[in-house]
């Protein structure tokens, strides 16, 4: 049960989405800003990408909720699917991604430790890999962002389903319909 009576069936509305309905006029800039974040036309990074970042960090702060639903909506969107994203969560440097994706995903885990752990070296090796500025920024964007959003849902401990189907369909509609209600 939440901290706080967010006037909504917590099995209906669970994780972040209790709160986004409790407070719509907050809610509206945090979609907005996950969909410009991880949907959004990118250059180079994929939704999928972008999604795993998120999922990433999410898993990092062991916020269940959504390490569960971006995981999900990482999978949903990348060729590997779920055996990928458990594999890059359960161990980064022996997953089976590009070198560039896992340098950006080193700099999104130091951002979720301390935003001044993200070094100069970190930024280096990942220049080094092929990524642009853009890509940085980003992943330092999705990564910050991932702990407010963390912090948010775990605050108020909201519901946190167990079920791996439940966030299965959501990513479903996720995919189809983006993050704008």
């Amino acid at each position: 049960m939440a901290h706080i009576e967010l006037g909504v069936d917590e099995e209906i509305y669970p994780g972040i989405n209790g709160p986004l309905k409790y407070r719509p006029e907050t809610a509206k800039p945090l979609e907005e800003l996950a969909e410009v974040l991880l949907r959004d036309p990118h250059p180079t990074l994929s939704p999928g990408e972008r999604e795993l970042i998120a999922g990433y960090v999410s898993g990092l702060n062991e916020c269940n909720f959504c390490a569960s639903s971006h995981s999900a909506f990482a999978a949903a969107q990348l060729d590997g699917g779920m055996p990928l994203v458990e594999q890059v969560r359960a161990d980064l440097e022996t997953a089976p991604v590009s070198e560039k994706l896992r340098a950006l995903l080193r700099i999104a885990g130091a951002v979720q430790a301390d935003g001044r752990k993200v070094t100069s070296h970190l930024v280096a090796a990942a220049r080094a890999e092929g990524a642009t500025d853009l890509e940085i920024h980003d992943t330092v964007l999705i990564a910050a962002a991932f702990c407010m959003y963390n912090r948010y849902v775990d605050g108020l401990a909201t519901l946190a389903p167990t079920d791996p189907a439940l966030y299965a369909e959501a990513a479903k509609r996720l995919v189809k319909h983006g993050y704008m209600r």
